[in-house]
């Protein structure tokens, strides 16, 4: 997988910038992040501060060149400006979300609810309006490949891969695939993976909020956890305003009602 050289539809002055990132520790894998910004000083900064940390980078100016690369590549997770010059870049969080699990990060001057609302039910993982914090944007990087990495990762002591069932569902917690019993699959984004597998994992206990988003301290403003629990709602539930499966439980989070088996 090339991680160095940009795509032709980036600025050869952040070329410099992924050249230079600093060697990996020995052994230790450098998770790979697209920078999908058309303004070539945001992304030559997004792509320094990941640098600092170990990062490695690949620019991009338009949603057509991701979606070009996509059928050939896989990153860790995708960096997406909403201000794309060629499609709105919400548009493109619903197409990378579709088309892979890599995690979302969306990065924009728009700072409308009803942006940031759209953009995580479209798929996105965490939302930073600019101007922004460079170190506060690794940091929400980081939060997100965490997330990320123990869905990636399960395995039995065998090696096999896990697969949690319940009401006639089944979740591939590596793929991040879940199957209906009549065959029908639907690709998880990063985070409604992990909260699934959070609910699958402590069946019939009350999570929080901040259970289930995997932070401390959770903004009581901050409704990230709503949106993701509506989307998969939607998907496993025969009415999701009614729901039987994921269930409310006011003032205390949420409690998945389902029994689960292993395999």
């Amino acid at each position: 997988m090339p991680t160095s050289a940009p795509d032709s539809a980036a600025p050869s002055a952040t070329t410099n910038v992924t050249a230079n990132a600093p060697p990996p520790a020995p052994g230790e894998p450098r998770p790979l992040v697209w920078v999908v910004e058309d303004d070539e000083a945001v992304s030559r900064l997004v792509q320094l501060a990941l640098h600092d940390f170990g990062f490695l980078t690949q620019p991009f100016r338009t949603g057509e060149a991701v979606l070009r690369r996509l059928r050939h590549d896989r990153p860790d997770l995708c960096i997406v400006d909403l201000g794309l010059p060629d499609m709105d870049g919400i548009e493109l969080v619903r197409q990378i979300g579709s088309q892979c699990s890599a995690g979302v990060l969306i990065l924009t001057g728009r700072g409308h609810t009803v942006d940031r609302v759209m953009g995580l039910e479209l798929g996105g993982d965490d939302y930073m309006t600019k101007p922004f914090e460079p170190r506060e944007l690794v940091a929400r990087v980081r939060s997100i490949l965490r997330r990320r990495a123990p869905a990636g990762a399960v395995a039995s002591p065998g090696g096999s891969r896990r697969y949690g069932h319940f009401a006639g569902w089944t979740l591939d917690l590596a793929a991040h695939l879940l199957r209906a019993q009549d065959g029908a699959e639907h690709l998880l984004g990063t985070a409604e993976a992990q909260v699934l597998r959070h609910f699958i994992e402590r069946p019939h206990q009350i999570l929080t909020r901040e259970q289930l988003m995997g932070q401390r301290d959770l903004s009581p403003t901050d409704r990230s956890i709503d949106v993701r629990i509506s989307r998969l709602r939607r998907k496993l539930e025969q009415d999701a305003q009614n729901p039987k499966l994921i269930k409310t439980v006011y003032g205390a989070g949420y409690v998945f009602s389902a029994a689960v088996t292993w395999s």
